[in-house]
């Protein structure tokens, strides 16, 4: 079993191209190519760290460039041999590079320490050439052009020629107005210009009284397109500009080229740094795509994905309008092996390759769709056997394959490998079959391998039941009643394969199921019985235990909350008595001052009324100052609570920037290299020239100029990917954001066991995206537990703009522990 097929096996293959479709440049899709599973903790622990840093920046930072990212190596590498000098486009493109590595290096050094250490230590050692940027500018105008000013020579060679097609242009007016008063021309002849050349239109009967070559004539053949004589030596001159223009080009850009070999390999270096942000940048873009994060590396060797999503069935179910079961899978060194067993279609499989592609994506480096509590140990090697290997070439069946496979593990696996084995021991004879199975499982067991594997065989479900293994039973729950499965994996007990109730379901006769059960044995048939009961009594006594814990913990917050509550109470009686006490202390002893100095001034002043009169006012005066100083208390204080109001609206408004950033990064300007697509007809091309609001790009050999609107920027993999087939007409366009939130939105949003800053910024993006969307309405559960969670997200809703309402769901639907959100 190869990396690649392994890779196959679990849809690995599927995520590196999604991955290297993100990708802007060559260099990071080469990256997605070669990257490897990695066996070294500190290295998986690198990548993630990359990924995840890299995905909170696309998600909150407005100011990273996210466009502008050239392959530099391309025209850069061969630079370092004799006699090559750089063409306009790639001097073109250096800037464009030297501008992002700029833009990027100003951005990270704006960025405080401590906030995104990993992307910031990498960004640290990239190199930044200001005085390259300075000489582009001097030689190239906003276009991708040559400047006039580039060099004396060329300025008075493009005076020359600007000149020369002065002349041509009046001497071919003066020749037209000659030919129109002789007859020659129709009056409302103009001159015309074809490859270059001026020519004048005359009747083709008298076409040989104008001095000169005939170089066209027209579709009916009444008029001739004629070249006069008199503008030949001066088309003549003007090429031979064009020469000399041409051959001073190429001296600048030599002149350039010898100034650049010094830099080139901190040029190459910065590249490189480029393509690197980029590869991490197409990561963290299809992280955020499957709605993913990064895992605890385990320290004890256990493995335990809690809500596990396998991404690339999420994605297939949300394009048909259906939910993906998240699957809880715990394995520990006691118990390193999981047995799931269950009927058909019921989604065994579906868990096994879940373990095993985030198993291989974390070891890539790659974030998972779990929560992100989940842990994963690093093992030194996956081995698979799903599916059907057999070979007419090598001559092997199906069972032959799967005893091929199992000869490789058996070779290789030991307790830091992860085994995945689909329908063990299926193929053959079910007694042989289940016995060797039966007896690999055990060999597999005393070697401490960690496994996940999938059967319908009881001897081995009683295997796992034995405590002095470390095989443990698991289950996909079934709903007997309607004879359909749930998806959901129940640890502890060993499935039932339903298969005469299929039987039944399915429309078999009743004599045929009938006769089939007696066949089985009543041995048989109670067993399956029992397991039913089994899992009905587990399953009615976790439903009990988990109302008492609910019941618990609601009466532990309540408790807590009230004694909470209570006991501020007292602090804050405390507090306002003891405030009050301190202002009536103040209060009474300024008054008695002022009392004092008033009784004082009346006696000095020997009671005079006028004394007596002023006493008594600057006595009022004080007590209106006390009174004015409580109003200004007062109103510092509603100052304060607007201050504190008005910044949690800011810190709401900066919140739900992903689809702020991705419109940003479309709407940027076009630069010259980017890769696009002609909204119109789907061409795809690079961009060679940008010019105000017009555009050129190169197709193939064929250059075009358009509007900049008509355009839009694609990724280096969809380039290559309509490089290789025909060009088809699109559809209406609409924004690439729009069409990835519509393939994965989900009409309802579960943030049970979330913190609730975590919860509310899930929320803040999921109704944001709804609006977006224009969807009616949404479900958002958040279970009952304390109320907190539920208050919290009903309290932000009501403050949205488009939210109608929202309410708690019908209790039947589930009450207040779901909130459903309508919209205008």
């Amino acid at each position: 079993m190869t990396g690649r097929s392994v890779e196959e096996k679990l849809g690995f293959d599927v995520v590196r191209r999604l991955i290297a479709g993100r990708c802007n440049t060559d260099y990071a899709t080469l990256r997605v190519r070669d990257e490897e599973f990695c066996t070294d903790p500190q290295e998986i622990s690198r990548r993630l760290k990359l990924t995840d840093e890299m995905r909170l920046v696309l998600m909150f930072e407005e100011a990273f460039p996210t466009s502008g990212y050239i392959d530099g190596k391309p025209f850069l590498q061969p630079l370092e041999g004799e006699g090559s000098n750089i063409d306009l486009l790639s001097l073109g493109k250096l800037r464009t590079m030297t501008e992002t590595v700029r833009k990027l290096t100003a951005f990270w050094n704006g960025v405080k320490d401590g906030i995104y250490p990993n992307l910031k230590r990498m960004a640290a050692q990239a190199p930044y050439f200001p005085e390259i940027t300075r000489r582009i500018d001097a030689l190239l105008d906003k276009t991708g052009q040559l400047r006039d000013n580039a060099s004396p020579e060329l300025a008075d060679i493009r005076r020359s020629i600007r000149d020369r097609e002065n002349s041509i242009s009046r001497k071919a007016a003066e020749i037209l107005r000659k030919a129109q008063a002789e007859g020659l021309a129709d009056a409302d002849a103009g001159v015309s210009i074809r490859d270059g050349k001026y020519l004048i239109p005359v009747n083709a009967a008298v076409k040989r009284r104008l001095p000169g070559f005939v170089m066209d004539q027209s579709a009916s053949g009444k008029t001739a397109f004629v070249e006069p004589v008199e503008i030949i030596d001066l088309e003549n001159e003007i090429s031979s500009l064009h020469f000399e223009e041409a051959r001073e080009t190429a001296r600048i850009l030599h002149e350039f080229t010898e100034f650049l070999h010094p830099y080139l390999p901190r040029l190459l270096e910065s590249a490189e740094f480029l393509g690197e942000t980029d590869f991490i940048m197409a990561k963290a873009r299809t992280a955020l795509d499957f709605i993913a994060g990064m895992p605890i590396i385990s320290q004890d060797g256990s493995l335990s994905l809690r809500k596990a999503r396998h991404p690339l069935l999420e994605r297939a179910l949300h394009a048909e309008g259906k939910q993906m079961v998240p699957q809880d899978v715990s394995l520990t060194r006691a118990k390193h092996i999981l047995l799931i067993s269950g009927p058909n279609a019921g989604g065994k499989s579906v868990c096994l390759k879940t373990t095993g592609l985030l198993q291989y994506m974390f070891q890539w480096g790659m974030l998972i769709p779990t929560s992100e509590v989940s842990e994963l140990p690093v093992f030194d090697r996956i081995m698979v056997s799903i599916g059907d290997n057999q070979s007419i070439d090598n001559d092997l069946s199906t069972y032959s394959s799967f005893l091929e496979d199992m000869k490789t593990m058996l070779q290789l696996a030991d307790e830091r490998t992860l085994v995945l084995i689909d329908e063990f021991g299926s193929g053959t004879e079910p007694a042989a079959g289940g016995a060797i199975a039966e007896a690999i499982l055990s060999e597999l067991d005393k070697r401490g391998v960690f496994g996940v594997i999938t059967t319908h065989y009881t001897n081995l479900k009683l295997y796992a039941s034995g405590s002095d293994t470390g095989v443990i039973n698991g289950a996909m729950q079934f709903d007997a009643q309607k004879i359909a499965p749930l998806f959901k994996l129940e640890t502890g007990l060993p499935g039932n394969s339903f298969a005469f109730e299929m039987a039944r379901k399915m429309g078999l006769p009743e004599s045929i199921v009938k006769d089939a059960e007696e066949r089985a044995g009543e041995e048989f048939v109670g067993i399956e019985r029992n397991l039913r009961r089994i899992v009905r009594n587990r399953r009615a006594l976790d439903e009990k235990l988990q109302k008492i814990r609910k019941t618990d913990k609601a009466l532990d917050a309540i408790t807590e909350k009230y004694e909470k509550e209570l006991s501020d109470l007292k602090a804050r009686k405390q507090d306002i008595l003891d405030e009050a006490k301190r202002e009536a202390e103040g209060i009474v002893k300024s008054a008695g001052k002022a009392v004092e100095k008033t009784i004082r001034d009346i006696k000095e002043a020997q009671a005079e009324k006028e004394q007596t009169r002023a006493a008594r006012s600057e006595l009022q005066g004080f007590m209106a100052a006390l009174e004015q100083k409580k109003s200004r208390e007062a109103q510092a204080r509603d100052r304060y609570i607007d201050a504190k109001l008005e910044k949690l609206r800011k810190r709401q408004q900066r919140k739900g920037v992903e689809a702020g950033l991705t419109a940003a990064r479309d709407n940027a300007p076009l630069r010259i290299g980017e890769k696009v697509r002609l909204k119109s007809n789907g061409m795809v091309g690079e961009v060679t020239k940008v010019s105000g609001k017009s555009v050129s790009f190169v197709v193939g050999s064929l250059s075009s100029t358009v509007k900049a609107d008509q355009l839009e920027r694609i990724s280096s993999g969809e380039f290559k990917a309509a490089s290789k087939g025909a060009v088809s007409v699109r559809p209406a366009w609409e924004d690439p954001s729009i069409r990835g939130r519509k393939l994965n939105f989900r009409t309802e949003l579960d943030v049970r066991g979330e913190r609730l800053q975590d919860a509310l910024d899930q929320v803040m993006h999921y109704v944001d995206d709804a609006i977006m969307l224009s969807m009616p309405s949404v479900r958002i559960i958040h279970g009952k537990g304390t109320g907190v969670l539920r208050e919290e997200i009903q309290k932000y809703l009501r403050t949205v703009p488009g939210v109608a309402s929202a309410q708690d769901e019908d209790i039947q639907l589930g009450g207040s522990g779901v909130t459903v959100v309508r919209f205008d």
